[in-house]
């Protein structure tokens, strides 16, 4: 598990689907006064160098954000929602290239306020020490040294009484399926209110297929469930062909949001005929 580092796969189709959910998540804790913390289980580095020989590797940002980045001066309209993440990604590439990409923790830091918090775990050195860097001269950040699901017990429920919670691990070690339904579970009964963000990929493991049933029978309602498919499984079984999300206490006007936005990333991310999207969602 510790191997696993994100520069390699930053700015790929998953992240791309992934972040495009998480501006609209915070987006929307945000329309109020209230303060809210947003919490990170697994933060990664916090900004990817995309010219970096880690990024260049397997070029995974070309069929993720490379799609989706402007190529002539106008382009055209794209849903709201991806143009509100589009902004984001602009804000750390003030010219016309494409050479960084921000990781969650980045995402969430630039749609935060002064009175909000961040919250954020890893356990890797190297990634922990960048991130570190990052909110360094921010007070609303706290970069911790850990297990992010061990580390969630601790900070829930929240002061405020609101709470964004991504739990992204890389799934590398099996048992972080049976671990992510743990956490939440436990997170839900700490606090139920919270909003949660799961990501996962779409693979042929048994695990993997698993997981998304065993989140809903957590709970009735007030969740959502959107798998984006950007090509056919490989014969051997081998490899992610997309990856999905499951959402805890969503707003209600997501629902809305995705039919909007799920057919454009079919279009700008497919990788063949296989691609195409699935939601569903049970929200009081």
């Amino acid at each position: 598990m510790l191997s696993y580092r994100h520069a390699f796969h930053a700015g790929n189709h998953a992240d791309v689907f992934k972040h495009i959910v998480l501006v609209e998540l915070l987006d929307h804790l945000a329309q109020k006064d209230k303060p809210f913390w947003y919490i990170d289980t697994h933060a990664g580095a916090g900004v990817y160098a995309l010219d970096s020989p880690a990024a260049l590797k397997n070029a995974e940002f070309e069929n993720g954000i490379g799609r989706l980045w402007p190529k002539q001066p106008a382009q055209p309209a794209l849903p709201g929602a991806i143009e509100r993440y589009l902004a984001v990604v602009r804000a750390g590439n003030p010219g016309a290239r494409l050479l960084r990409y921000p990781g969650s923790p980045k995402i969430a830091l630039q749609s935060m306020r002064q009175q909000d918090r961040a919250h954020l775990f890893d356990l890797h050195s190297t990634d922990r020490k960048l991130l570190a860097s990052l909110g360094e001269h921010d007070r609303r950040v706290r970069v911790v040294a850990g297990d992010g699901f061990a580390g969630l017990k601790a900070l829930l429920p929240p002061p405020p009484r609101r709470a964004l919670v991504l739990i992204d691990p890389s799934y590398e070690d099996k048992q972080d399926y049976r671990t992510v339904v743990a956490a939440v579970d436990d997170a839900l009964h700490r606090f139920a209110s919270g909003m949660y963000l799961v990501w996962y990929p779409l693979l042929a493991r048994r695990e993997a297929v698993q997981l998304p049933p065993a989140l809903a029978r957590l709970r009735e309602r007030d969740w959502l469930q959107v798998e984006l498919q950007v090509k056919a499984p490989a014969e051997d079984g081998i490899g992610m062909h997309g990856s999905g999300l499951f959402v805890f206490n969503p707003p209600w006007t997501l629902p809305d949001t995705l039919r909007a936005v799920m057919p454009v990333l079919v279009d700008k991310l497919g990788q063949d005929t296989a691609a195409r999207f699935t939601l569903q969602h049970r929200i009081a």
